[in-house]
Order: structure tokens, then C-alpha cells, then sequence
């Protein structure tokens, strides 16, 4: 359907587009440059387009042969960190990166845009340029907006390196998990390292609670259903010889099943109460809601499919063994709308690097594969609705 010669000339192109993002990344709400790059590029285009301004969406329409909508996502912003890849086009702006390769997936929504206004498809396609998919959950911003109002499915991605390039992961069901963050304070007595019996050491129940808190992991909630609890943050004391009286930690807490983070929140309730008796404390626990799970639909998961066997073959299909513990705001979408979010194989030989590293960098190889999957599912679903 796309011409292997297009896509070979348009990707030198596609790699420009990425590289300019990752030069001059922005945070969350932030993304007012990265949004007139876009624009730019959606105007070369002759694409019409509708832009919230800074902290909203980018929106390109592409009006195909039919009334019904599909949309594609790419999210904008960045991370805060300090780049350590020393690539020539790293980042320019001081503690800001694209360390989750958000880069590369608005290089591959470009590129399928670029397709499609060749190969015009036999509905519309609504290109959703987000903002703040790291912090803020700028999903929840473009829905307020009603700006997928009459969307039929929705379809998004992203780039990892625990594949590579040529490989695209896909399945239905629940794909990323449940995140919530919660923070604890701690407030004991005060008092002289030499006399801890005149005290009440918020440390010593700030490390009881770290040790205990991984038992409602291991011992209470069923291991047929991933969990993770992690305490990332602990600030407590001001001396050596000063036994604390206050202690504050925070952290996080993945879920794939609800009667699992029910049980652990109640768990957590239930063990801060004990240890606040147990040791003459007062303890405050505060639990935030994160994002929800992505939960891929059936239908919109086989429309995914057969858009991945005419991009990368049998070869390149990778079914999902198992969700992952990450989260993602891609969540709030499939919560008003059916659809499918997959995972883009982008590693670099062997070289294994997480998201969110500093030295995170993608095989700009990937591009060719995002672009062409983005335009080759929208036509899929688009074909699949019609008929």
C-alpha cells in the first residue's frame, strides 16, 4: 500500500524532524516550541490543523473518502535530566531530555501524515500531537477539550529498547499498569543519640516500614497478579548524634488487577495504623491516584495486527507475554474509546538502555517502522469500520 521507494526517500526527512525535537526538548505543559515545529511541518504539508495553545494538543486532520475518524497519538514533552549520550544534535537546554523517545514518535506520526496525504484513506484521520503524557496526564486535557468527540478508535505507541528494530509488540488486554503514589510522615520524639529511651525514633519506624511494606507484596497479594510497591524518597534527620523526630517517605505502587490494589491499599492503611501503636508515633499516609491501566480492546487489538503483518511480517510480530509495570496516560483514552496501544522495537545492536536513562538514545531506523505502521493501522480500522 505504501511504496517502499516513498518511505526511503522520505526518511532522511523524518530523522531531521527527530533530531530537531531532541535538540530543544520541553516539559510538560511547556511544549510551545515543539508544538510550532509540528505546525511547521503540518502546514509543509497542507495539512489543517488546530492548536490549543501553551499546555494543549497539536490536532492535524486529514480528511480521507468517508465520514468516519480514527485517531493517532504522539506525545510531546520531555524529561528533566541531564543528556549524557553525546550525540551531535543532543539536548541544548540545560536538565531536559528526551529520555523516553517522545522524539521519535512525533517524527513517526509526521511520517505517517506525510503518507496518508499520499494514499488518502477512505475515512479521517485525526493526528494527536499531546501534551504532558510524563506528568499531568495530558490525556485528560485533549478529552476535557471534546477533541475526540466522534472518534471511532484511537491508536498510539512506543518506542523500547527490549526489542529491535523490525519487531512491534502487541496484545489485548491490560498492557501497562495501575500507578498510584503515596507519601508517609512519620512523626516521633525527638531527642539525644545518647538517650534513646527519652525519644521516639522516627528512623527506626521509618526502616520497619520500608522492610514491612514489601510483605504485602510477597506475602498478601496473589503472585498471579504483578505488583510493586517502591519507596523512592526518604528524608529524615538533621545530625549524628540526633535521633529524629520526623521522617517522610514517598513512593510508588503498580497494579494490574483491582481486587490486588484494593488489598494493598487497605494493607498499607492497615500496617501504618499497627506501627504507629506499636511504636507511640503518629504516621499520615496519603495515597494519590495515578494513571489507570491500558487496557487494549479486542477488536482495535486484531485491527493492530494485521497492520503489523503488512509492515514487519510474522517475523516482526511480538505477541505481549506479560503486561508492563509502567504506566501510561494513554490509559484515559481506552477508558472513552476503543483501542490499541503497541510497542516499537527501536534498540541499537545489543545495546540495552532503559527509558528514562540519560543515556537513552533510539535506532533512528524505528521511524520508518512507526511511520508506516501509524498509516498502514489507520487505513486498517478505517477499512475494518466501513465495511
Amino acid at each position: 500500500m505504501f511504496a517502499q521507494e516513498l518511505v526511503d526517500a522520505l526518511y532522511p526527512h523524518w530523522v531531521e524532524l527527530r533530531r530537531a525535537f531532541h535538540r530543544e526538548p520541553e516539559l510538560a505543559f511547556e511544549e510551545v516550541a515543539t508544538a510550532e515545529k509540528i505546525i511547521a511541518e503540518l502546514e509543509r504539508l497542507r495539512i489543517p490543523y488546530e492548536y490549543q495553545g501553551k499546555g494543549g494538543a497539536v490536532l492535524g486532520r486529514i480528511e480521507g473518502k468517508g465520514e468516519l475518524t480514527v485517531a493517532l497519538r504522539a506525545d510531546m514533552d520531555a524529561l528533566p535530566g541531564t543528556e549524557t549520550t553525546g550525540l551531535p544534535f543532543a539536548s541544548v537546554i540545560p536538565g531536559k531530555m528526551h529520555a523516553c523517545g517522545h522524539d521519535a514518535h512525533m517524527a513517526m506520526l509526521l511520517g505517517a501524515a506525510a503518507l496518508l496525504q499520499e494514499n488518502p484513506p477512505p475515512g479521517r484521520v485525526l493526528l494527536v500531537f499531546q501534551p504532558a503524557e510524563e506528568k499531568g496526564g495530558g490525556a485528560r486535557v485533549i478529552l476535557r477539550s471534546g477533541a475526540l468527540e466522534g472518534v471511532r478508535a484511537i491508536f498510539g505507541g512506543h518506542v523500547t529498547h527490549h526489542y529491535r528494530v523490525g519487531e512491534i509488540m502487541v496484545g489485548e488486554g491490560v498492557v501497562t499498569a495501575q500507578s498510584d503514589s503515596f507519601a508517609i510522615h512519620i512523626c516521633g520524639r525527638g531527642g539525644h543519640g545518647a538517650r534513646p529511651h527519652e525519644a521516639i525514633d522516627a528512623v527506626v519506624i521509618a526502616g520497619f516500614l520500608i522492610t514491612a511494606v514489601q510483605t504485602l507484596i510477597s506475602r498478601e497479594i496473589d503472585p498471579l497478579h504483578p505488583s510493586v510497591v517502591t519507596i523512592g524518597r526518604v528524608q529524615a534527620g538533621s545530625a549524628p548524634n540526633v535521633i529524629a523526630e520526623e521522617a517522610w517517605l514517598e513512593g510508588t505502587m503498580r497494579t494490574t488487577h483491582a481486587e490486588a490494589r484494593r488489598h494493598l491499599h487497605a494493607g498499607m492503611r492497615r500496617m501504618i495504623k499497627a506501627l504507629a501503636e506499636l511504636h507511640r508515633a503518629e504516621i499520615a499516609l496519603e495515597i494519590r491516584e495515578g494513571y489507570p491501566p491500558v487496557v487494549n480492546s479486542p477488536k482495535e487489538t486484531e485491527i493492530a495486527r494485521r497492520a503489523i503483518l503488512q509492515v514487519v511480517g510474522e517475523k516482526g510480530l511480538v505477541p505481549m507475554e506479560h503486561p508492563s509495570m509502567g504506566a501510561e496516560d494513554f490509559a484515559f483514552y481506552l477508558e472513552k474509546i476503543p483501542g490499541c496501544y503497541v510497542r516499537f522495537g527501536a534498540r541499537r545492536e545489543d545495546e540495552f538502555i532503559p527509558l528514562h536513562s540519560p543515556a537513552f538514545d533510539v535506532n533512528e531506523e524505528v521511524l520508518k517502522v512507526g511511520a508506516l505502521y501509524f498509516a498502514q493501522v489507520a487505513w486498517e480500522a478505517l477499512r475494518e469500520y466501513g465495511g
